[in-house]
C-alpha cells in the first residue's frame, strides 16, 4: 500500500500502525494499520478518495471514548477530524458546531452564552460526532432534544438531513453501525440564566464526581440501561462489583462500567462483559445489550 501518496496530501502526515490505546479513553487497543487527522474538507476527500481508490476500509473515529479496539487493531485507514472540524459557532440561539468538537467544551461555551439545553453534557467526555452517532445523553435529556440539521458524508457524498430524520433512539441514531461520517449539526438552545445554567451544571459535576469512577481509565456505561431497569443494579445484584479479569474490572464504584487497572486487553473487557451478560440472564432473564462499541480485528 503506498500511504506516502496520501501522507504527502496531508498537513499532518500520516502515523503507520498507531496504537489505539493512545486514542482511547479505555487506554486499550491494538494499532491502526493508518491514522490520518483531516482538518478540512480538502483533505478529508483526499483520504477518502485515497481509500475508495484502494479499496481500503475506513474507520471513523470520534473521541475514543465510548469505545473499545480489539487487540489486533484496525485493518486499513483511521479518520479522527480536526481543523475545521472541531469549530463552534453561535448565532442567536443556534450553534453550528463541528463533530470533531468536544461535547463538554460545546456545553460550556454554551453556558457562558447564557444559553441552556445541553447542561446534561458537560461530564459527558468525546466528540461531537460521536455523540450524535450514540445519541449521548444524561438526567433525563440527549442530544436528539436540541439538534436540528446535521451534515455527514457516505459513499463519496455530503448529505444534509433535519435531526428528525437521524432515527434518534435510546444511545443510537441510524449513523451507528453505518459507513456514514458526520460532519457538522445544526442545534437550537434556549435562553436561559446563567447562574442557573452553572448551577444545574455543577449539579450534573458533583453527581458524576460521587457515581461514577473518575481515576482510572473506561469507557462510560458499558451496557445500555434496560426499560425500566438499571444495568448497574443488575450486575451489583449479581455479586460481580470487583470482579476481575486480567487487568479488567468491574468498578466497585458503579457496576456498570469496566475499568482498566493496569495493562488491561480488549480480551479481558469483553470476558469480563460477558461473564456480567449470562449473570444477569441466568438471575434475571435480562440480556444486557452493549452501549460501548466494539470495533477492530480480533
Amino acid at each position: 500500500m503506498n500511504w506516502q501518496e496520501l501522507s504527502g496530501q496531508l498537513s499532518q502526515g500520516l502515523l503507520l500502525d498507531e496504537p489505539m490505546a493512545r486514542h482511547t479513553s479505555f487506554k486499550i487497543g491494538g494499532p491502526s494499520e493508518a491514522f490520518a487527522r483531516p482538518g478540512s474538507m480538502t483533505e478529508l476527500k483526499a483520504c477518502l478518495d485515497f481509500a475508495a481508490k484502494e479499496s481500503v476500509p475506513v474507520f471513523f473515529l470520534a473521541g475514543g471514548t465510548n469505545l473499545l479496539v480489539r487487540d489486533a487493531g484496525i485493518r486499513g485507514l483511521t479518520l479522527k477530524l480536526e481543523g475545521e472540524f472541531k469549530e463552534i459557532r453561535f448565532e442567536g440561539l443556534q450553534v453550528h458546531v463541528g463533530a470533531g468538537a468536544n461535547l463538554a467544551l460545546l456545553s460550556q461555551k454554551a453556558a457562558k452564552q447564557g444559553l441552556s439545553g445541553l447542561e446534561f453534557a458537560v461530564g459527558i467526555p468525546g466528540t461531537v460526532g460521536g455523540g450524535l452517532v450514540m445519541n449521548a445523553g444524561a438526567h433525563g435529556s440527549d442530544l436528539s432534544a436540541v439538534t436540528t440539521r446535521i451534515s455527514y458524508v457516505e459513499n463519496g457524498v455530503v448529505t444534509e438531513i433535519p435531526g428528525s430524520e437521524a432515527g434518534f433512539e435510546y444511545r443510537s441514531s441510524r449513523f451507528k453501525n453505518s459507513p456514514a461520517l458526520l460532519l457538522w449539526a445544526d442545534m437550537v438552545l434556549k435562553a436561559g440564566d446563567l447562574s442557573e445554567i452553572q448551577k444545574a451544571m455543577d449539579a450534573v459535576t458533583a453527581k458524576r464526581r460521587s457515581t461514577q469512577p473518575q481515576s482510572v481509565p473506561n469507557a462510560g456505561c458499558v451496557f445500555k440501561n434496560p426499560a425500566g431497569e438499571s444495568a448497574g443494579r443488575l450486575i451489583e445484584a449479581c455479586g460481580l462489583k470487583g470482579a476481575s479479569v486480567g487487568g479488567a474490572q468491574i468498578s466497585e464504584v458503579h457496576a456498570n462500567f469496566v475499568v482498566n487497572t493496569g495493562g488491561a486487553k480488549a480480551a479481558d473487557v469483553l470476558a469480563l462483559m460477558e461473564r456480567a451478560r449470562n449473570a444477569v440472564m441466568d438471575k434475571f432473564q435480562i440480556r444486557l445489550q452493549d452501549e460501548v462499541l466494539v470495533v477492530g480485528e480480533a
